[in-house]
């Protein structure tokens, strides 16, 4: 298999949909509920989830794409081992030992945040990584979104982009409203579909296959979406840069996800108390099993 290193996480967005939570605090450190190591109930920010996936997945680079606001982000991610032993002084040994886990998988990685000074769009953050990228195939993860799954998703989506040989290789999973996302038509092939057309929040969905953002990209994308004029929202949207990479023949294919793989996404009021509800009534039935 290619061995893939490097992961973009754009985490720049405003999160206007959840003011006034988000005016200060970035919607990717609003926490979630998570299983700790010990099994038991906890809660994170989803931007440590979807980190601590990666990192367990094999990841060790990673590139956050970052705005004004999003100060936080940096210092959660900064290891402070002195909060650790104060923890550790008072008893808690529980949370200190969850901590200090989470702190050795930032010690052991290489992390860069960059800055997008204007809010020009999920394509654009990811083509900020572009110099530090090189030629090398990379993880694109979006910041307020994590999948969790009884298989694997990200070795699945690995496997399918290796053993394909792709340019692009992207999640979807079938949804009732497609109209909210980025949506595809291709040609199917058991669990995986050779991409034909994309569209992003379209008035007339083709199909209800979502992209879900979680990706793998050769670095044709930065090319592609350097010829990318902006699009939904007066931005510059990756579904548009995988459109330019079809209309280059540029082999794009997409791994479905099962019914019972869970997405989790903080974009809206209403899909960040389904994050809430869904993910207390998974780990706290694991916890209740264990």
């Amino acid at each position: 298999m290619q061995r893939i290193s490097k992961v973009v996480i754009p985490a720049a967005g405003l999160g206007t949909r959840l003011l006034s939570a988000t005016k200060e605090q970035p919607k990717e450190m609003l926490p979630i509920f998570a299983r700790s190591n010990s099994g038991d109930l906890s809660i994170k920010p989803i931007v440590q989830v979807i980190f601590e996936q990666l990192y367990d997945a094999g990841f060790r680079e990673f590139y956050f794409i970052v705005g004004r606001n999003k100060r936080a982000l940096e210092d959660h991610f900064t290891a402070d081992f002195n909060y650790v032993k104060s923890l550790q002084e008072n008893g808690k040994n529980s949370q200190a030992s969850e901590l200090e886990g989470f702190y050795r998988k930032i010690d052991s990685s290489i992390l860069v945040w960059i800055n997008q000074s204007m809010p020009l769009g999920f394509g654009h953050a990811v083509y900020l990584a572009k110099n530090l990228i090189g030629n090398e195939h990379f993880v694109v993860h979006a910041g307020d979104t994590v999948i969790l799954s009884n298989d694997n998703h990200l070795t699945n989506l690995m496997t399918t982009h290796s053993s394909n040989k792709n340019s692009c290789t992207l999640i979807i999973r079938e949804v009732k409203n497609p109209r909210q996302f980025g949506v595809v038509e291709g040609l199917s092939h058991d669990n995986t579909l050779t991409i034909t057309n994309v569209e992003e929040k379209p008035d007339n969905p083709t199909s209800n296959l979502a992209i879900m953002p979680i990706y793998i990209f050769d670095p044709v994308i930065f090319k592609a979406l350097e010829q990318t004029q902006k699009g939904k929202g007066n931005e510059i949207q990756l579904t548009d840069g995988i459109k330019k990479m079809l209309e280059w023949n540029e082999k794009v294919v997409a791994f479905k996800l099962s019914s019972r793989d869970l997405w989790i996404d903080v974009g809206t009021p209403e899909t960040y108390w389904e994050a809430q509800s869904s993910t207390y009534s998974m780990f706290k039935s694991l916890q209740s099993s264990s």
